[in-house]
């Protein structure tokens, strides 16, 4: 039996494994130090050549096409910057026990953060999804995170903080440069691009593992596992697979009951539903100084690397499923990638 065929007896899927794979890795042989800073470079120059890929792929009228697509960007937003701070404002004033304060701070914290990039993307590529659609929204979302989460979080949780134009470069060196650089090449390299769509997979894929690498490795370096009771993370991993769920149901019927088109939903869906570890981070360190930021920022890593393997699962079913057929519904299949 060849390996592919091995694969696809396989109970688990491969890429949910290769997912949990990479958590295991880091959790015991964590990249550190100088390994850190490799994993790094490693996981922004994957980054860097999946847009670039993506701009060698997408026509220009396309990419205009999705940057004007004005009613699915101000779903993605709503989602993304009201839906979930509401829901976490619920869940707090119903629950309060359930969590230690550090811990709830740490999901308002969550909530009012903005859609990952390279990941929301990744997914929608895979899922047959709106990619140009899709770059606008999560980029916006990035840019408009920078003003409207510390507003936020000073709102939720009386911190300070401010726009970070160091974070605005980053997001137009790392992910807009290579886009339109890629754009540029087109012309050259366009057609090879749209042929080889195994090359453009292998990247999507990779920087996501990547990515779950080198957050779990600075979680596990950080030491911030040993800080929370079995129980108290046991409830957590339950509010973080509820806030995604919620999510998750209501982004992908509300783009239904909005009349958006498949493409659109699976765009929604993605975008919507993502928050971002990396604008997280460095954000609770400056919004939040002077609290337990290793226990403030649990909740985001938890969240992080759930998102990522249910998501996975997602966008797998919408590839099989096709462009006519609509996906069942997200919440057993979150239940089921939490097994």
């Amino acid at each position: 039996m060849n390996p592919k065929a091995l694969l696809s007896r396989l109970p688990v899927d491969p890429y949910i494994a290769a997912i949990v794979g990479m958590v295991g890795l880091a959790s015991v042989l964590p990249a550190h130090d100088g390994g850190a800073v490799a994993a790094g470079y490693a996981t922004d120059a994957a980054i860097a050549l999946l847009f670039f890929l993506h701009g060698a792929r997408l026509s220009p009228e396309a990419a205009l096409a999705g940057a004007w697509h004005w009613r699915l960007h101000v779903v993605v937003m709503a989602s993304t910057f009201v839906v979930f701070p509401a829901l976490g404002l619920g869940a707090r004033a119903l629950f309060p026990g359930l969590l230690t304060p550090p811990l709830w701070t740490g999901v308002i914290l969550l909530c009012a953060l903005p859609s990952t990039v390279q990941s929301s993307i990744a997914f929608t590529s895979i899922a047959r999804g709106n990619v140009p659609a899709a770059l606008c929204a999560a980029t916006a979302s990035n840019l408009l995170g920078m003003g409207l989460t510390p507003l936020l979080i000073g709102l939720l949780l009386n911190a300070q903080g401010g726009f970070s134009v160091q974070g605005a470069g980053d997001i137009v060196l790392q992910l807009l440069l290579p886009f339109a650089a890629g754009q540029l090449a087109r012309r050259w390299i366009g057609d090879r691009a749209l042929r080889h769509k195994t090359l453009l997979g292998l990247v999507d894929r990779g920087s996501i593992l990547l990515v779950v690498y080198a957050a779990f490795s600075q979680g596990v370096t950080q030491g911030i596992w040993h800080q929370v009771s079995p129980v108290d993370l046991g409830r957590l991993v339950a509010v973080d697979a509820a806030l995604l769920a919620a999510v998750l149901a209501i982004t992908t019927y509300g783009s239904r009951l909005l009349g958006f088109s498949r493409a659109d939903e699976v765009t929604i869906v993605f975008c919507g539903s993502k928050k971002s570890l990396a604008s997280g981070l460095p954000m609770a360190t400056v919004l939040l100084a002077g609290q337990p930021i290793g226990l403030i920022v649990l909740p985001l890593m938890l969240f992080h690397q759930i998102q990522l393997m249910v998501c996975a699962t997602l966008a797998k079913r919408y590839a099989s499923a096709g462009r006519s057929a609509p996906v069942r519904a997200p919440g057993g299949e979150i239940a089921r990638a939490l097994r």
